[in-house]
């Protein structure tokens, strides 16, 4: 079985598209792992997939961006689904980074980041990772550096992802820098 090709289904059924599958999210993003394997068995390619694929796919992934939980599944970020997937507010790093296009820097220093189509802004911890998401717009990406720590003491509330992507509901300017290098 190709578990990369598996976690791109997984991605977008989770993230975008549950409806397609006859699939309805709970509020935090979760579906029963049954339905889920009912749902994806329908389709001749997948019609072997089993609850062992899924364990497998996880373990297989170079990014973490599903869970599973108590016979539930998820995706941990990225949702573009209309229902907002509710996330608990934790504590974020002192400094967060955001890549982005260089034609965007100028709006985001003036109204800040905003979700755009996803249900959260994303940030990472590295400049790596904000990199490697800024150059998929941009071949020379700009790097934003985030004071999520004075960010959240004024009350923007964030939410753990994964290991390397924090989320917010959007973030006001004044939290924003631009780094003096992208790499």
């Amino acid at each position: 079985m190709d578990y990369m090709k598996l976690s791109k289904e997984m991605s977008y059924i989770l993230r975008h598209a549950p409806w397609e599958y006859e699939l309805e999210l709970d509020e935090q993003g979760w579906v029963d792992i049954e339905q889920l394997l009912h749902a994806l068995q329908q389709d001749k390619k997948w019609e072997s997939v089993q609850a062992e694929d899924l364990d497998k796919m996880l373990a297989a992934a170079d990014k973490q961006r599903h869970e599973i939980a108590e016979g539930r599944i998820r995706a941990l970020y990225g949702h573009s689904v209309p229902q907002k997937i509710i996330k608990q507010n934790e504590a974020p790093p002192s400094v967060l980074y955001h890549g982005t296009a260089r034609r965007w820097v100028e709006t985001i220093l003036k109204d800040g980041l905003k979700p755009m189509k996803r249900q959260y802004v994303h940030f990472s911890v590295d400049t790596e990772t904000a990199k490697l998401v800024g150059g998929r717009k941009d071949p020379s990406p700009v790097i934003l550096i985030i004071d999520a720590k004075q960010a959240a003491s004024a009350g923007v509330r964030f939410y753990h992802g994964n290991d390397n992507i924090w989320l917010a509901d959007e973030l006001p300017p004044e939290f924003i820098s631009v780094s003096g290098t992208t790499e």
